[in-house]
């Protein structure tokens, strides 16, 4: 339960500066309502301190025991490597598979739900690690509200693109991770310096290389992952990182909001 703090002093979530909880303005920076009526420092804490990857790997791993739940005869219906303990388009459709298929039938929120959402063991074991690699290092520059909404958004643009493009069906992460790539690259290009140009070298490496294996690999949504580092790039550079301005309670609102709408868009593919 999300405690409230309505007396005593709590820190601006827009300027970093000591107020009263129950201003109704801050003093320095004018930000109105700063406290959001006693639950501003316990979103603070939730959104700004910890950390949104151990959320996600756990959503995609109980998610993917889920669709092995609902057919486990297709644990039995291996067609090769890739698709080892694989569930089946039904239960991932049932689920919030996204692709032309659903958006023809006004399933927009599938975006959202298949980034969550894996085809095979494999499939999620390499987005989890990748996740795991990449996204620490994103909330250490961006903060975990920023690196979330820069998850999602360019796991949503990613979809949208292949999806319109024509791609039948897909899921995956896979489309968001290249969107944190793309926000280490803009972040790199941006700073500058020996911090900036020895990230940009690195991940600017590792995003060749992960783009030149979906080309080699069978079943890779490229078109995804293009438009997931788009999306990365361009939503990095509309929020910002912390050199350039810290996280406000904008973002933290934000992020609270795309995890209610993420859970709503879960809550849609059920009942429509």
């Amino acid at each position: 339960m999300i405690k409230r703090q309505t007396t005593g002093s709590i820190v601006c979530p827009n300027c970093g500066k000591l107020i009263s909880a129950n201003s109704k303005k801050c003093f320095f920076c004018g930000r109105r309502n700063p406290g959001l009526w006693g639950y501003g420092p316990a979103i603070q804490k939730l959104l700004g301190n910890g950390s949104m990857v151990p959320l996600i790997v756990g959503a995609s791993i109980i998610l993917y025991v889920l669709s092995i739940l609902f057919d486990p005869s297709a644990l039995f219906q291996t067609r090769g490597m890739l698709s080892i303990l694989s569930p089946s388009g039904e239960a991932l459709d049932k689920l919030g598979m996204t692709g032309r298929y659903a958006m023809a039938n006004g399933r927009w929120w599938t975006l959202i739900t298949a980034i969550y959402l894996h085809g095979g063991v494999l499939h999620i074991l390499f987005n989890m690690l990748w996740l795991r690699q990449l996204g620490f290092m994103v909330e250490r520059l961006f903060g975990s509200s920023r690196s979330f909404l820069i998850f999602t958004i360019s796991g949503a643009v990613g979809f949208y693109i292949s999806d319109m493009v024509g791609i039948m069906f897909t899921v995956g992460a896979s489309g968001s991770i290249f969107g944190l790539l793309g926000a280490l690259v803009y972040f790199g290009r941006r700073r500058g310096g020996e911090l900036g140009t020895a990230i940009y070298r690195q991940v600017g490496m590792w995003a060749i290389i992960l783009f030149v294996m979906g080309f080699m690999m069978p079943g890779v949504n490229n078109l995804a992952h293009a438009g997931g580092f788009v999306g990365g790039y361009l939503s990095a550079m509309w929020l910002g990182y912390h050199e350039m301005k810290r996280e406000t309670q904008s973002h933290h609102i934000a992020a609270l909001a795309v995890i209610v709408l993420t859970g709503a868009c879960f809550v849609l593919e059920i009942f429509f």
